[in-house]
């Protein structure tokens, strides 16, 4: 059964935390502003470019707007910065979503928190972003050991954990957090991350990995995926089996094809997504740089540059 999504008007997402940055950029398209507020030293007032994403999302219904968070970058610091930077005004944010329990997103949540400044508000995740036991192992018997986030920080941080494996209406169903994305394809098989239990090492099947899915009236869906490491195009079908609407306007976010792993499915993932048609494709964070140039060659009349700072805004 199809969870109930509201038709939008507009969505606006700002990014307030990516990889990239492009001081001189001046790009005033139809769909995309950049926000660059060079304000007396260029480098003390403008944004930060970090390995991170953190993101603000605005709908707008009639007379109803709506403010979600999707994420919070990687240092204490970079993404609260950027906000300030850019003017991004938080104290609207009604509800905070995190895709999924690494530090490049988790990191700056308590500076983030004092710009929202309301102690207490809703933080929707999948219960398995508080995984304890996370590492890579970038050769044999060397693991480097991830950061965790705890439920006591993301209380001490001034949030309410609210634990949601499946599918969660936000702010009067105007946004979606999408919950736990079904392995469906047969070349995205997740990242090699790993975890231990019970003293054994095994595969870390990144449960809490989501994505915020909004729907614009008339275009159809616009889809924001953290690091997609269920595969940005899991990630999609599973957006329009839990909404119903098959029509995708916008696929945005970290799609992990960077490095040695992710080459192999650079290729058919555009292929799929050339599948879905969207008007726009916008990877960000931890897409990779070849990944990034093989989607402008193969789909140049969707593909937008994202970076930090960015304002996208996508009306009906």
């Amino acid at each position: 059964m199809a969870v109930q999504l509201n038709e939008v008007d507009k969505v606006v997402i700002t990014t307030l935390e990516d990889n990239f940055v492009d001081l001189l950029s001046m790009d005033n398209s139809e769909v995309v502003s950049r926000a660059m507020p060079i304000k007396g030293t260029v480098f003390s007032n403008s944004v930060l470019a970090e390995h991170g994403f953190a993101s603000v999302v605005n709908t707008f219904r009639g007379e109803e707007k709506s403010s979600v968070l999707f994420d919070f970058g990687l240092s204490e610091d970079v993404a609260a910065r950027n906000a300030q930077a850019v003017n991004c005004d938080l104290s609207g944010i009604q509800v905070a979503c995190l895709s999924h329990g690494h530090m490049d997103h988790f990191g700056g949540m308590r500076a983030m928190a004092g710009l929202i400044g309301d102690k207490g508000l809703d933080l929707v995740l999948h219960p398995e972003a508080f995984q304890t036991s996370r590492f890579v192992m970038p050769m044999p018997e060397l693991k480097i050991t991830l950061p965790v986030l705890t439920r006591d920080y993301v209380k001490d941080s001034g949030f309410n954990a609210v634990e949601s494996a499946g599918p969660m209406s936000l702010v009067s169903g105007d946004v979606l957090f999408l919950g736990q994305v079904p392995r469906v394809t047969d070349f995205e098989k997740g990242s090699p991350m790993y975890y231990e239990k019970n003293g054994e090492d095994l595969l870390d099947p990144l449960e809490d990995d989501t994505a915020l899915v909004m729907n614009l009236k008339g275009k159809g869906l616009v889809v924001l995926t953290g690091c997609a490491h269920s595969g940005v195009i899991n990630t999609v079908k599973h957006a329009i089996d839990v909404t119903g609407v098959s029509k995708v306007h916008c696929v945005m976010g970290g799609f992990h094809l960077s490095g040695p792993a992710g080459a192999p499915l650079i290729d058919p993932t555009i292929q799929a997504m050339k599948e879905f048609s969207p008007d726009y494709v916008i990877p960000t964070h931890c897409t990779g740089r070849n990944a990034a140039m093989a989607f402008e060659k193969e789909m140049p009349q969707a593909y937008i540059t994202n970076m930090a700072g960015t304002v996208l805004t996508f009306s009906a």
